[in-house]
């Protein structure tokens, strides 16, 4: 079906958070003060992951640049239009950045759901296999893995949105919620979508549910596994996994209560894209940095070998 010639729709107007002149001021601040520590957070951790050779060189650090870097991107598609909308009175997005944006989001999104995944195979092979650990994450397999959940992000996007950007749009135009997202946008074609939502339902929402229980199996698996050995050991590991756990928790939590019923109308829905959106991203850095010596130690390093290297100059 030729799209130009099926949809009269140009444009998709997104209702945002509110109506209300003060509160858009409010979160025009917060959004924007929020994006700046997302920002500056994932930065510092992609530039002291790649610039540290200690950090470099370890597979979990290594997979950890990367979801910074996820996270930023997610942000990215998502927060500075947010927070450019609360300057204006009419809230739209062209039908085609719609449609970008659903891509990226989906892109992004499968791609760092992957991730988790090898993080985690990485933390039990690291826990439960530490003889084995150097002999299997090798660099040529964190690379792999890394263009792995690339390629899981891609095939997971177009196999949705292939579908999307063939149908027909005529109005009305509305989208209640803070960016384009498929449930909304599907509920707005001008043609039957039960199919298509059954496959959303599938691809999104329930491929994320399992993912997240598999997730907290093998996690129990590790704690359990660590617990048979000694009691120090579990210690050990539930410091070392509880950040994975939290930060999986913060990811899959709001993509399973949006996908797993899309169709419905929650008012939690807005709350829930501004957490995945905004929130999980700007809690990662803590999360991964506050309770990470090794991480803190080396922006230390870094932070030194700068001010030497100006005192130098």
């Amino acid at each position: 079906m030729d799209m130009v010639n099926s949809s009269v729709v140009s444009e998709f107007v997104l209702l945002g958070l509110t109506d209300n002149w003060e509160l858009e001021i409010f979160f025009l601040f917060l959004f924007l003060l929020a994006y700046s520590a997302i920002m500056a957070g994932n930065l510092l951790i992609v530039v002291t992951v790649t610039f540290d050779s200690h950090l470099c060189s370890t597979p979990m650090y290594f997979l950890l640049g990367n979801l910074s870097f996820l996270d930023m991107s997610i942000s990215t598609i998502t927060t500075p239009k947010m927070v450019a909308d609360f300057l204006r009175e009419n809230k739209t997005i062209s039908l085609w950045g719609c449609m970008a944006q659903m891509f990226f989001l989906h892109l992004l999104g499968g791609s760092e759901m992957t991730l988790l995944i090898v993080m985690a195979v990485d933390r039990y092979i690291a826990i439960c296999k530490p003889l084995h650990y150097t002999a299997i994450m090798k660099r040529r397999v964190l690379v792999t893995s890394v263009l792995l959940s690339w390629a899981v992000g891609f095939v997971h996007t177009m196999s949705q949105m292939i579908f999307t950007i063939t149908l027909p749009f005529c109005g009305p135009n509305i989208v209640d919620n803070i960016f384009c997202d498929l449930p909304l946008v599907l509920k707005l074609a001008c043609t039957e979508t039960y199919v298509l939502e059954l496959l959303v339902i599938a691809d999104s929402g329930l491929l994320s549910f399992i993912c997240f229980i598999l997730l907290l199996i093998s996690y129990t698996i590790i704690l359990l596994t660590v617990r048979h050995r000694s009691s120090d050991g579990l210690s050990k590991a539930l410091s070392t996994l509880s950040a994975h756990i939290t930060v999986v928790t913060l990811f899959f939590g709001p993509c399973i209560f949006i996908y797993i019923w899309p169709f419905s109308n929650f008012s939690v829905d807005k709350f829930l894209s501004v957490f995945y959106s905004v929130i999980t991203p700007l809690l990662n850095p803590i999360i991964y940095t506050l309770r990470n010596q090794e991480m803190k130690a080396a922006m230390s390093r870094l932070r030194t070998q700068h001010i030497n290297t100006w005192k130098k100059k």
